[in-house]
C-alpha cells in the first residue's frame, strides 16, 4: 500500500490539485483532491500524466554540451560549473563585443507555471539590457494584456468571468471544456456548466468550429475567423446606437470615454457584421438584447480572438460590453481576484507599457517589454548593429511554437551560440550549445503567484515538493540565479554596485522563503505555516464586487474605455471590405490531452485514435475534388505541409483545422514518443507578417490552399 502525499498540477492555468499514490520515487496513482476548494476533486488527463515528466527516462537530469554539427551531432553531460561558465563565457563575450542586444532571450509558457521561474527567471530576464525579449505571450493573450493597461492601468489587472453566479455566458473563441479555461483559471468546468443550466443559466459559444465547449452550450453560432471584431461591435452598437433613451446604458462615474464608443461603433451595424462573420443580424441583435436584459452576465473571449488580426479590438469591446451592461465589478459579471498575493497591487508584476521601443528590422512596437515575437527570425538573420547572435531560451520551443517555425528554424543554425534551460532536446533545443535542465513539478515547492490573480474563486495553496531533488540535479531558480550573477560578473559594463547586492541578495532566497514574505506583507492573514497546516488550500471565498474604484491600479483611479491606440484601430477595422467567399482560411486547435508542444512525449496521451488531421467542411472538400482521409498539401504565404484530411461538419464551410503543437520528427530531436506522434507543424503555415496591434500574431484565420496529392 502506498504513500498518499499532496500535489498540484501546474501543466495548464487550471491548477488542479491532486492525491498522489508514491512507492519509493515512484507515482503509483493520481486522483483530483476533493478536498481542493478551488478544483473540488477535478483532474484531466494531463494531471493524470504529471508524474510521465518526472519519469521521462528521455527528459534530461544533467547538463549537456552538443558536439558536432548537424546529423553528426551527439550530446555529452558536462558537470553544472562547467556548463555554467561556457553560457556565462559565451553570453558576456557576445554583449561585450557587440552590444547588449546582441543577445536575445525567450521564455515560454511553462515559465508563468513555475514558482521559480517568477521569482528568479525575471530577474534573470531584467538583468539583461537587451531589447530583444522575446515570449510567447506574443502567439497567445498579449491583446487581453494590453487592453487591461490601457484601460484599466495595469497589463494584469483582468476581469475574471465569476462562472458560478452568472446566468448569462458568452464565450467567444474560447474551449474551456478543453483548456481548462485560460485567463480563467477555471478546474472543473464541466460540472460549473451543469450548475449554471440547473440554475436556469444560459451558455452561447461564437466559434469557427464547433468545439467540445460549443457541444456543450446551449447555443452555438458559427463566426468566420478573423471578423470576430465587427460581431461584438455590432453589439455594441445595439446597445447604444439603437437603444432608446429609456434603454441607453450609463456607467458608473469612474468611466471615462462612453461617448467615444458610442462614436466608434455608429457604422458598425449589424447588418455590416452579417456580411462580414456570417452571423445573422437578427442573432446579433438577439444576443446584445439578452446580455442586457440578464440579471448578471458576462463577455468572455479567448485565444480564436486574442490570436487573431484584431485581437486589441476584440478584447475591447468585450471589456466594452461588460461595462455598458453594468456587469463589471458585479457578482455573474466580469470581476476582479482579491488573492492573498496581489502581484499586481503590489507592484510584484509590472503595470506594462507600449512603444516603449521598436524592432530593429521592421520597427515593431514593444509591449510590456517584450517584441512580438514574429520578429525574432529577421532579427536574427539581418545583419547590423543589435543583430541577434546569442540566444538563451527558457522552457520554449518556438520552432513549433511561433509564425514561420520552419525559417525561425533555419535562422537559430545561424547563432554564435546558443543555449537552453530545458528537460528535452527538442524541435528548438537541438540547435543549441548547451542545455541546462532544471527540475519538474514534483521536484520543487509550488505557489501560483499568476493563476491564483486569474482565478473563479479566491483561494490560497502552497505545495511542497512531493520528491527531494537528487544532489546532482538543480532547480530552476538556481540555474537562474548563476546564469545572472556568472554573466553579470564577466560584463565590462556593470550595473551600480547598490543594484548589484540587491540583486545578489534577491536570487540567493529561495522561491518558498520569499513567498512567505509575500504572504506576510499581504493583508489576507494567510501565512506560510497556515498554508503548510492545510495543504489542499485555503478558501477565501466567492470573487467579490464592488472594488472599484478603489483597486484601479490606474494613478486617476478611473476607467478609460477611449484609448487612442484602441480609438485608431476601430478606424482602421471600419476601412476593411468584405472577404472574398472562396477563399479558405485555417485556425488552429487543441485536444484536452494537449499541452502546447511538449506532453507528446507522454504515451498515455498520445495514444487511441489520432488527432493530428486537417479538419474540413465536407461540402469544402466535395467542391475541391477531396477524399476524406486522403492526404492534401496545405499552402500558405510562407509555407506548405502535406497532412491527412478528415471531414467534419464541426467545421465552418471555408474554414480548416489544423491543431497546435504537432510535427515532431525534425532530426536530432530526443523524444523517441513525440517522434512517432503523426502530424505536421502548423506554424509551418503561420504568417510573421500577420499582426495584431498589440504585436500578438494572428495565428488563426491565415488564408490558405488545399490541394489533393
Amino acid at each position: 500500500m502506498g504513500e498518499t502525499r499532496i500535489g498540484v498540477c501546474n501543466l495548464c492555468e487550471a491548477i488542479c490539485g491532486l492525491e498522489l499514490t508514491i512507492e519509493g520515487r515512484e507515482v503509483v496513482g493520481v486522483r483530483g483532491n476533493k478536498a481542493d476548494p478551488l478544483s473540488r476533486g477535478h483532474v484531466c488527463p494531463k494531471g493524470v500524466a504529471i508524474a510521465d515528466v518526472y519519469a521521462d527516462p528521455d527528459r534530461l537530469r544533467r547538463p549537456v554540451r552538443r558536439v558536432g554539427e548537424g546529423a553528426d551531432a551527439r550530446w555529452e553531460e558536462i558537470g553544472w560549473d562547467e556548463a555554467f561558465d561556457l553560457v556565462a563565457d559565451n553570453l558576456a563575450r557576445t554583449i561585450n563585443e557587440h552590444g547588449d542586444d546582441a543577445l536575445g532571450v525567450y521564455l515560454g509558457n511553462p515559465n508563468a507555471h513555475s514558482l521559480g521561474s517568477m521569482t528568479h527567471g525575471t530577474a534573470m530576464f531584467k538583468s539583461f539590457r537587451t531589447r530583444n525579449r522575446y515570449s510567447a505571450t506574443s502567439v497567445d493573450q498579449l491583446p487581453h494584456q494590453l487592453v487591461a493597461h490601457l484601460v484599466f492601468g495595469h497589463q494584469l489587472f483582468l476581469p475574471i468571468p465569476d462562472i458560478d453566479r452568472t446566468s448569462w455566458f458568452l464565450v467567444v473563441g474560447g474551449n474551456p471544456m478543453a483548456s481548462n479555461g485560460s485567463l480563467m483559471t477555471v478546474p472543473d468546468f464541466p460540472q460549473r456548466v451543469r450548475d449554471l443550466r440547473a440554475r436556469g443559466g444560459k451558455m452561447v459559444v461564437l466559434d469557427p468550429r464547433r468545439t467540445e465547449t460549443a457541444k456543450v452550450a446551449d447555443e452555438h453560432h458559427f463566426v468566420r475567423p478573423g471578423t470576430d471584431a465587427w460581431v461584438l461591435l455590432a453589439m455594441l452598437h445595439v446597445l447604444t446606437v439603437e437603444s432608446s433613451p429609456d434603454t441607453a446604458p450609463s456607467v458608473a462615474s469612474y468611466v471615462d470615454g462612453l461617448a467615444t464608443v458610442v462614436e466608434l461603433v455608429a457604422d458598425f451595424t449589424p447588418e455590416r457584421a452579417e456580411a462580414m462573420s456570417g452571423l445573422p443580424a437578427a442573432e446579433v441583435r438577439r444576443l446584445a438584447h439578452e446580455l442586457a436584459a440578464a440579471e448578471a452576465g458576462v463577455v468572455y473571449s479567448r485565444i480564436g480572438v486574442s490570436a487573431g488580426p484584431w485581437g486589441t479590438v476584440c478584447q475591447w469591446a468585450v471589456t466594452c460590453l461588460n461595462v455598458l451592461t453594468g456587469n463589471l465589478d458585479r457578482p455573474g459579471g466580469a470581476m476582479f481576484t482579491t488573492p492573498a498575493i496581489d502581484a499586481v497591487g503590489t507592484g510584484l508584476i509590472g503595470r506594462g507599457h507600449h512603444d516603449a521601443w521598436r524592432s530593429r528590422v521592421r520597427g515593431l512596437p514593444e509591449t510590456a517589454g517584450e517584441l512580438p515575437v514574429a520578429a525574432l527570425r529577421e532579427e536574427i538573420e539581418t545583419p547590423g548593429e543589435g543583430q541577434v547572435r546569442a540566444l538563451l531560451t527558457v522552457a520554449g520551443n518556438p520552432v513549433l511554437s511561433t509564425p514561420d517555425g520552419a525559417r525561425l528554424d533555419g535562422a537559430l543554425r545561424g547563432l554564435d551560440f546558443m543555449a537552453a534551460v530545458d528537460i528535452y532536446v527538442n524541435e528548438t533545443t537541438r540547435h543549441a550549445d548547451v542545455i541546462l535542465p532544471p527540475t519538474t513539478a514534483l521536484e520543487r515547492d509550488h505557489y501560483d503567484l499568476v493563476f491564483h490573480l486569474l482565478a473563479v474563486r479566491n483561494t490560497a495553496r502552497f505545495t511542497p515538493a512531493v520528491f527531494e531533488k537528487e544532489a546532482d540535479q538543480r532547480h530552476d531558480w538556481q540555474i537562474f540565479r548563476e546564469i545572472t550573477l556568472r554573466t553579470t560578473a564577466r560584463l565590462e559594463r556593470k550595473a551600480p554596485l547598490k543594484k548589484r547586492i540587491v540583486q545578489r541578495a534577491r536570487l540567493t532566497a529561495s522561491p518558498t522563503f520569499l513567498i512567505g514574505q509575500l504572504l506576510r506583507r499581504g493583508s489576507s492573514g494567510v501565512t506560510l505555516s497556515k498554508l503548510r497546516a492545510r495543504p489542499a488550500g485555503i478558501d477565501l471565498g466567492p470573487l467579490r464586487g464592488g472594488q472599484l474604484p478603489d483597486r484601479l491600479p490606474a494613478r486617476s483611479k478611473r476607467v478609460d474605455l477611449a484609448p487612442a491606440l484602441v480609438v485608431a484601430d476601430v478606424r482602421r477595422l471600419a476601412e476593411v471590405p468584405v472577404p472574398a467567399g472562396d477563399e479558405l482560411v485555417l485556425i488552429g486547435r487543441r485536444h484536452q490531452r494537449d499541452c502546447n508542444s511538449w506532453m507528446h512525449n507522454s504515451e498515455r496521451l498520445t495514444r487511441g485514435r489520432p488527432r493530428h488531421q486537417l479538419l474540413m467542411n465536407p461540402g469544402d472538400l466535395v467542391q475541391r475534388a477531396i477524399e476524406d482521409g486522403s492526404r492534401v498539401r496545405v499552402t500558405s504565404r510562407v509555407g506548405s505541409v502535406e497532412v491527412e484530411v478528415a471531414a467534419s461538419d464541426d467545421l465552418m464551410p471555408g474554414v480548416v483545422s489544423l491543431p497546435h503543437g504537432y510535427g515532431h520528427a525534425a532530426d536530432g530531436v530526443l523524444m523517441s514518443r513525440s517522434r512517432e506522434v503523426p502530424g505536421v507543424s502548423v506554424n509551418d503555415l503561420t504568417d510573421p507578417e500577420l499582426l495584431d496591434v498589440s504585436g500578438n500574431a494572428a495565428l488563426n484565420g491565415v488564408p490558405v490552399a488545399v490541394t489533393a496529392i
